[in-house]
């Protein structure tokens, strides 16, 4: 059978068991690790927000993803894929309360990648990929069915700690069986320039607040610092330094929005020392000062804080 057959019945299937679980609400975080379900009932954005490694599918509607400039739309015949942590701009495109965009993002995991390229039989993509960062895929029905199978989990909970790493595992098989294994396989194996830039973004993460010495990250990765800021703005469009700036204001934008915090406290709390340089770069990222920006954001559910893309 083809796998580019009529898949309709299946994807219906998919936006109904979608839409039960996202009665009123922008995004659930469902009980499988990685799966978050989304639903937006008017066009919207582009919002600011932070992607992780994903796949992103939607079940009804369509959305489209900018980064670096570039704009990437999917709907009921394209996912999209994500394959690094990435600031990015997220827009809804087709969407009403009659009929709203519904769909998923499951977070992909780079170590299963990895010990699937090394001990999966599979063979090395002969070219590699154009863009690290983003790709997008056409929808069938060997990309669709095990994400079917994983939504029904959620009517079966005690089945999900057995049964949804089985289809995890197969998902990211079919992942690299795909277009997409170039992409994939160039961010998930050992050594290459790209999975250093990951480890660099993963430190990144995870070090958000300290000062950025990029001699000692380029050290920590194995690779020179020309080298690094080379290969990192070529996969991220940004410096390390502009990255480390993106990944402090999203998170006092949570810590503002989530938490209550004030402007101060969330600047000084994600590594500002001055609250004026704070209120001025978070302006020219997010289009207003602090204050303005999260009392425009509070009365909105449809505005992605987190990855994926939803």
């Amino acid at each position: 059978m083809s796998p580019f057959v009529q898949y309709s019945p299946m994807q219906s299937h998919l936006a109904s068991v979608i839409d039960r679980w996202t009665p009123g609400v922008a995004d659930t975080a469902t009980s499988i690790p990685g799966l978050v379900l989304f639903r937006r009932e008017a066009p919207a954005g582009p919002f600011v927000c932070m992607v992780e490694p994903s796949i992103i599918m939607v079940a009804q509607g369509a959305k489209r993803l900018i980064v670096g400039g570039e704009g990437y739309d999917y709907d009921v015949d394209r996912f999209l894929i994500t394959s690094l942590d990435l600031p990015a701009n997220s827009a809804v495109i087709e969407a009403s309360p009659e009929r709203p965009c519904l769909g998923l993002g499951y977070k992909l995991d780079i170590r299963l990648l990895a010990e699937l390229i090394a001990h999966g039989g599979l063979a090395a993509p002969r070219a590699q990929s154009k863009d690290v960062r983003v790709g997008v895929g056409r929808m069938s029905v060997v990309m669709l069915e095990p994400f079917v199978r994983l939504l029904e989990l959620l009517d079966e909970p005690a089945a999900i700690p057995v049964l949804a790493p089985l289809i995890q595992r197969e998902i990211h098989y079919r992942l690299l069986a795909s277009g997409h294994a170039p992409l994939l396989w160039q961010i998930a194996s050992v050594g290459s320039q790209s999975q250093r830039v990951t480890q660099a973004i993963d430190w990144l993460k995870l070090h958000y607040m300290r000062p950025l010495r990029i001699e000692e990250l380029a050290a920590l990765v194995q690779m020179s610092p020309s080298s690094l800021h080379h290969h990192f703005r070529r996969l991220t469009s940004m410096s390390p330094l502009q990255y480390q700036k993106s990944l402090r204001l999203n998170e006092a934008r949570r810590l503002m929005l989530s938490e209550g915090a004030d402007a101060a406290t969330a600047a000084f709390s994600v590594g500002y020392e001055s609250p004026s340089q704070f209120s001025r770069e978070y302006s020219r990222l997010f289009g207003s000062p602090p204050r303005r920006d999260v009392l425009g954001l509070r009365p909105s559910t449809t505005v992605p804080l987190a990855a994926p893309p939803h």
